[in-house]
């Protein structure tokens, strides 16, 4: 019996979900505000940047949880199956159709609220979001 590989053609999905595992990672689904307003930025600095979603997700210094040392690293692992990772995959999925409307005023970055990095000493932020904090 020979068994063959049948791949999924589809890569939106692909983007979907990988986008979906970082949001879930640096928000650990806290609350439905919180991703739509992680999800609504990420699109926003995608259009003040020229640069794609998928450029954008990649961005280590924009998103702690890719780094292999950081605590929430293994929070990209999330089950599929789990209800806060599917309301990721939602919020995900209406920013990719267009209708998700930016639920963060605009910013283009963000950081935690456990953190003061060198770039937001000179900036005032425009929304803070379970300790999320959002900057244009």
């Amino acid at each position: 019996m020979n068994l063959r590989l049948i791949k999924n053609p589809d890569e939106s999905r692909k983007l979907m979900y990988t986008i979906a595992r970082v949001v879930y990672a640096e928000t650990s689904a806290s609350s439905l505000t919180a991703v739509e307003a992680l999800v609504s930025m990420i699109n926003n600095a995608s259009r003040a940047t020229g640069k794609s979603i998928t450029q954008i997700i990649s961005d280590t210094d924009m998103f702690e949880s890719l780094k292999p040392s950081s605590n929430r690293h293994e929070l990209l692992s999330v089950a599929p199956t789990s209800r806060a990772f599917q309301m990721c995959l939602r919020v995900v999925g209406r920013m990719l159709c267009g209708g998700l409307p930016d639920m963060c005023r605009g910013a283009t970055c963000f950081h935690h609220g456990c953190i003061m990095p060198e770039w937001a000493r000179a900036r005032g932020y425009i929304l803070d979001v379970d300790e999320l904090l959002f900057y244009l």
